[in-house]
């Protein structure tokens, strides 16, 4: 019994990281390939916190029913995100199993998500750069659909735009949604995670 005991009180004290990707700069604020910090910013508002500008990146924390957790936007810009999440994860001590990375997904409707706990990059750059210096694609994910561009705009250019006011409206709709899957992240782990929020 005490051995279960200590057992839950430490599984209790062990750190999350929640990273949402994007790159820092004033002018891709609102942009598609962003949506990871505009989850973050929601997440940290909820929870009355406030982002700190720290090495490779800004770092809010935050408690989930006792839970330390570490929102971490990486400073790096989105091509070498792997770099930031990398350090953080050592000067915390967090595992991988409690890392969630948030991105943007060209191939969802605008608005859905979807778990995954291991997988291939999608050709998402981020997620490249964080495989490369995890050296494992073991790692879970939130993809955050952005949609697909209708007419033959570059995609590059279509990541990198702004949304459109409606298409902003469509996604904050979900932010709670979003916030409460996070959350579930956290508290009950991947499985149930995607059990209950993939769409």
């Amino acid at each position: 019994m005490l051995f279960l005991f200590l057992l839950k009180q430490n599984y209790f004290m062990d750190k999350f990281l929640i990273v949402g990707l994007g790159n820092p700069d004033e002018k891709y604020r609102n942009t598609r390939h962003n949506i990871g910090f505009e989850i973050l910013d929601f997440i940290c508002e909820k929870y009355e916190s406030k982002f700190e500008t720290e090495r490779l990146g800004q770092i809010a924390k935050i408690s989930v029913k006792g839970r330390k957790v570490l929102l971490l936007k990486p400073n790096t810009y989105m091509n070498l995100s792997g770099k930031s999440v990398l350090y953080w994860m050592k000067q915390e001590n967090i595992v991988t199993e409690r890392v969630l990375i948030i991105s943007d997904d060209l191939n969802l409707p605008l608005g859905k998500i979807r778990y995954r706990a291991k997988g291939s990059s999608g050709g998402h750059n981020g997620l490249e750069n964080i495989e490369y210096w995890l050296n494992t694609n073991k790692y879970s994910r939130l993809r955050v659909g952005i949609s697909n561009p209708q007419n033959k705009i570059n995609q590059v250019d279509f990541v990198l735009g702004l949304f459109e006011t409606e298409e902003f409206d469509i996604l904050l709709s979900n932010f709670d949604m979003i916030n409460d899957s996070v959350k579930s992240f956290v508290l009950s782990g991947i499985s149930e995670t995607m059990n209950n929020f993939n769409n």
